[in-house]
């Protein structure tokens, strides 16, 4: 074994008022982490380039050394659920959000309330998939709680905007270009999300939900139109790579990385966080047990953890503290003995501040073990202050300066 690489996906952050000024990453307590910290190279990075906000798949594909514009989110995602793709095949990432009508067009919420279950999704996405009519074939998949991923079979333009939320208010597709492939890629998204409207805001299951008092799943938020089959350069070594939402699988998978699986466990009541850190916990136990039982047949390892985004786009920064805090306890206190004489970079694909409730253009930590030149260094954090402290690295360059 070589190195192992894990990207703690949006931990970093902006000092907030609850936390006393402090970032959850400085606030939380990691005496595991801090160890390994003290031997390492603290350094910062901008995942794509500077004074950009990311998308995930484009940070993670970035990080990974690879163009970030060679990759679709809908495609990557599609690839990693395991649907076969075709060139021209239109791929795109979804959302059940909530929307108070299609007139107004005002975003209640982009995840549902996060309450979604996936046995929900399931029934809501086979209405759709009957019901829904359009001249063209396609086919809609539930992923995990509100997440999806649609696909138009045949040659269809990408070259399109997302319908998403800005400013609270729903937006439509639109072409980038007077190209007819792409008005026609707009103009048939668009309809889509329509039509499954009225199909969402009368089902049954968003009925029940709205007399719950929670979010009707009755809009599909769909981005990262995609019409190419993800195919990337092999990374230097034998990657593995441990697997647990598509987006981070189809990645692995398109980088030529093999991949360990691990559940997403189904969300069975309203108490999204205890589903969070029910997650976490399965997917620290893979991870160790992934890397004590296949050291010696792989250079290199791939962890991604999802937990510590979420909070962040909740704004719930004690609970992004509480995640720190989980991992620390139960996965670098690991960590910090296995690594030995091997290679360790730990940092983020982005920041995602809890006061933003989205992914900014602020750079992230990047933790470089060993140190280069062997120096220990006391006090030393893995926090966004003393990596502002460090050198600059472009997110490209991460895993050839520093690990092969």
């Amino acid at each position: 074994m070589k190195g192992v690489f894990i990207i703690l996906d949006g931990v970093a952050d902006l000092p907030t008022q609850a936390l006393g000024q402090k970032t959850p990453l400085e606030y939380a307590k990691t005496p595991h982490l801090d160890q390994i910290a003290e031997s390492s190279k603290i350094d910062h990075c901008y995942t794509v380039k500077e004074d950009y906000t990311p998308e995930s798949h484009e940070a993670v594909v970035s990080l990974l050394g690879y163009d970030p514009q060679t990759a679709d989110r809908g495609s990557l995602e599609a690839y990693g659920l395991g649907i076969k793709l075709k060139n021209g095949d239109l791929a795109f990432r979804c959302n059940f959000g909530t929307i108070e009508d299609l007139d107004t067009l005002n975003v209640l919420d982009r995840r549902a309330g996060r309450t979604l279950t996936t046995k929900e999704a399931k029934i809501l996405a086979k209405a759709i998939n009957e019901q829904v009519k359009l001249p063209f074939k396609f086919e809609f998949y539930t992923s995990t709680q509100h997440r999806a991923v649609l696909i138009f079979r045949g040659g269809f333009s990408s070259n399109i905007t997302k319908i998403d939320s800005k400013k609270e208010k729903l937006q439509w597709a639109k072409p980038l270009d007077d190209e007819d492939d792409s008005k026609l890629s707009a103009e048939l998204i668009n309809t889509f999300v329509r039509k499954s409207y009225h199909i969402l805001t009368t089902h049954p299951i968003n009925i029940a939900r709205a007399k719950k008092g929670l979010y009707a799943a009755n809009v599909l938020l769909c981005r990262g139109a995609g019409n190419k089959v993800p195919k990337f350069k092999k990374l230097k070594g034998k990657w593995l790579s441990l697997g647990f939402m598509p987006l981070e699988i189809g990645i692995a998978k398109a980088a030529g990385m093999s991949i360990q699986k691990t559940k997403v466990p189904k969300l069975k009541n309203i108490d999204v966080y205890s589903n969070i850190y029910l997650g976490l916990k399965r997917n620290m136990k893979a991870a160790i047990k992934m890397l004590k039982k296949n050291q010696k047949k792989y250079d290199y390892f791939y962890i991604h953890f999802k937990a510590t985004d979420i909070p962040g786009h909740d704004n719930k920064p004690f609970d992004k503290v509480k995640i720190i805090e989980m991992l620390d306890e139960r996965f670098f206190s690991f960590l910090k003995k296995f690594i030995k004489e091997n290679k360790l970079i730990i940092t983020a694909d982005h920041a995602t501040p809890c006061k933003l409730k989205a992914h900014s253009a602020d750079p992230v930590p990047v933790l470089i073990y060993p140190h280069p030149k062997n120096k220990k260094t006391h006090n030393q954090r893995f926090t966004e202050m003393q990596a502002k402290e460090g050198r600059k690295i472009q997110g490209r360059k991460l895993l050839q300066e520093n690990f092969f």
